[in-house]
C-alpha cells in the first residue's frame, strides 16, 4: 500500500463529491415516456390479475429446462 498523504485523501474525496455531484443530476433530470410506452403501460394495466404468473414460476419454467 502505497503513502497516504492530505492531498490523496483530498483528491479521492473531490473524485468522490464529484461523483455524488453526477449522481444527484441524473436522479433529478426529469424523463418524459414515449407515446408508444405509454401505450404499452397502458395495455399492460388492463391485464386481469389472474392471467399474470408469478415470479417465482416463471423463474421454475426457464430454469428447470
Amino acid at each position: 500500500m502505497g503513502t497516504v498523504t492530505v492531498e490523496t485523501i483530498h483528491q479521492e474525496i473531490t473524485g468522490l463529491h464529484n461523483d455524488i455531484q453526477l449522481i444527484k443530476n441524473i436522479l433529478l433530470e426529469e424523463y418524459e415516456l414515449s407515446e408508444e410506452t405509454i401505450r404499452k403501460l397502458e395495455e399492460a394495466r388492463k391485464v386481469p390479475d389472474s392471467e399474470l404468473i408469478y415470479h417465482e414460476e416463471v423463474k421454475k419454467r426457464f430454469l428447470t429446462k
